[in-house]
């Protein structure tokens, strides 16, 4: 299949309502697995990879387009993937992972380095992140006057939020859960790899007055689909509020986000119980 018919395929494709694939990321000492999950019966056109690397199928069959023929691959499997860009058909519900040796855990910078997106794939991002901030103003403009509210002007609330001192990493058994990414409402954001159900824990966001990354990348919105809620001994949990969708189409999925103010006010609350 020539590239020019999978750049117009990928175009129309763009323009189709998204699988859910769920993507999440897996660090090692050394060693970055990227894993995405494909149901059976899609169509799945992936982003070019630019360098030899291992390929693990952990489920599924996927017949593959080969040049001018198809091949079926089936797991398990495990082999090293050339550089180039893989056009296929899922079968069987297919997890698949990318192995990757490098020391690097910022996403974005990974995605950047090993894999070549298409300007078609550019330009519908562009303009669904243009979209995306430009819809997001008003939680910006909410957060300003969440601050005036408790008495924060923007500065204070910056340095509170990016302060070291009190940040841990996220434990082992939620890192796969949720991502750190650039985010369309302001500066870095928490999205969820996969769809999860209203009403359930997603992440810890502060553990023995520790902030995880649910602590600290958490946006503000004024319609937001998760709240922070504590247990017994003042840790906090981030929890939702709706359905949250994960990745779609090799998209970062929906952002978490939750009202300031409800975290200010919980803040505030464990404060008096601490006295």
């Amino acid at each position: 299949m020539s590239n020019l018919i999978v750049a117009d395929l990928e175009k129309e494709m763009l323009e189709m309502p998204q699988a859910d694939c769920p993507v999440a990321h897996h660090f090692g000492p050394g060693i970055y697995i990227r894993e995405v999950t494909l149901p059976a019966g899609i169509f799945a056109v992936g982003h070019t990879q630019r360098y030899e690397h291992l390929n693990i199928m952990l489920t599924g069959k996927v017949a593959i387009v080969d040049g001018d023929q198809v091949r079926v691959l089936e797991a398990p499997l495990i082999f090293t993937g050339k550089p180039g860009r893989k056009v296929g058909y899922v079968l069987e519900t297919c997890v698949w992972q990318n192995v990757y040796a490098t020391d690097e855990t910022d996403i974005d910078t990974l995605e950047a380095h090993y894999l070549d997106k298409s300007e078609n794939w550019k330009a519908y991002d562009k303009e669904q992140s243009e979209i995306a901030h430009a819809l997001n103003q008003h939680n910006r403009d909410d957060y300003a006057q969440a601050l005036k509210e408790f008495g924060f002007d923007a500065n204070t609330a910056r340095q509170q939020a990016e302060e070291e001192s009190d940040q841990i990493d996220m434990p082992n058994a939620f890192k796969a859960v949720v991502q750190v990414r650039d985010s369309n409402i302001e500066g870095k954001g928490l999205f969820l790899s996969w769809h999860i159900a209203a009403g359930q824990i997603i992440a810890p966001a502060r553990v023995s007055g520790k902030r995880t990354p649910a602590g600290r990348y958490v946006n503000h919105s004024i319609n937001p689909n998760c709240k922070y809620t504590a247990d017994e001994k003042g840790d906090i949990y981030l929890v939702s509020l709706r359905d949250i969708d994960g990745c779609k189409g090799g998209n970062k999925g929906e952002e978490l986000t939750v009202d300031y103010r409800q975290a200010l006010t919980l803040n505030k609350e464990l404060s008096k119980c601490q006295e």
